[in-house]
């Protein structure tokens, strides 16, 4: 595909928004990405919590912080996510 000048995949890679639950790992951090949904039978919007194991090169986020994560391949047995940028820090 040579004629093909812009970089677009098929499949983009997701992107979730979410708050540091844990940052006391060296260059990973936990991040609960909270999902709102309908539910199949009682119509009700229900929340639904992700707990996604990020990785944080320069250990920039602390706990509270809100911040954007990117799929990427994976690094470890439960790291599949990467750090994108911290939108909030926590007060």
């Amino acid at each position: 595909m040579a004629d093909e000048t812009t970089e677009t995949r098929e499949n983009p890679r997701k992107i979730r928004e979410g708050i540091v639950a844990s940052a006391s790992m060296d260059k990973t951090v936990v991040v609960v990405a909270t999902d709102r949904v309908r539910h199949r039978r009682y119509n009700k919007t229900v929340q639904r919590d992700k707990r996604l194991y990020v990785h944080d090169e320069e250990n920039d986020a602390n706990v509270g912080d809100r911040v954007r994560v990117q799929e990427m391949r994976p690094l470890s047995k439960t790291k599949r996510w990467r750090l994108v940028e911290v939108v909030e820090r926590s007060r």
